[in-house]
């Protein structure tokens, strides 16, 4: 079994990441290497601040290593909320129901609500040059929450062609399809034909 590091402590990512990794990895969080830092976010890309979680660990701690960053970009807003997703509504925290509502106040009255989740990975093995998997799904913003699962902008994103949120979603159906899942098959893909 192949041990790599994943640069979050979120768990809802770190399980997600291990389901769809499968038994082949040993997917270690930061707390599982003792990393209780705070690893700032400053870049521009979400390829730039993965490849940042990612630097921090390997030069910190020594471990092979990857590291995403993902989050939501809306058309009608330019974009946003983009790189500043998990921090949307202001402050430190990663206040899911403060950036849902927020989202929802910047939306009010508007009929474009296309959106799309984006993820990109970087991954540092050995002395390697970094790598960058990227993975995205297209979708929709609804004017309410529905269902109680997932984590995040899930209870308002609708994909393309579902009838149902990311958060009615079961996990299976949600790591099949999302920005997060396909980025991380890609990854998969690679680490096994090393």
């Amino acid at each position: 079994m192949r041990q790599i590091v994943f640069a979050s402590n979120n768990s809802h990512k770190l399980r997600e990441l291990r389901e769809i990794l499968g038994e082949g990895f040993e997917v270690l969080g930061l707390a599982d290497i003792g990393c209780h830092d705070d690893i700032p976010e400053t870049a521009e890309t979400f390829e730039g601040n993965a490849l940042l979680k990612a630097r921090f660990v390997k030069e910190h701690y020594g471990y092979d290593c990857f590291a995403d960053d993902s989050g939501l970009e809306v058309d009608a807003l330019g974009g946003a909320p983009g790189i500043y997703s998990a921090r949307y509504a202001g402050g430190e925290g990663h206040d899911s129901a403060a950036n849902n509502a927020r989202l929802l106040r910047e939306l009010d009255g508007i009929t474009d609500r296309r959106a799309r989740f984006r993820t990109a990975i970087a991954l540092l093995i050995g002395d390697d040059a970094p790598r960058y998997f990227n993975g995205s799904v297209e979708g929709t913003i609804l004017t309410e929450e529905h269902g109680a699962g997932g984590f995040g902008y899930d209870p308002l994103f609708q994909p393309l062609g579902w009838d149902k949120t990311f958060a009615e979603a079961t996990p299976e159906e949600k790591n099949a399809v999302s920005h997060r899942g396909r980025a991380v098959r890609e990854l998969a893909s690679y680490l096994e034909s090393l």
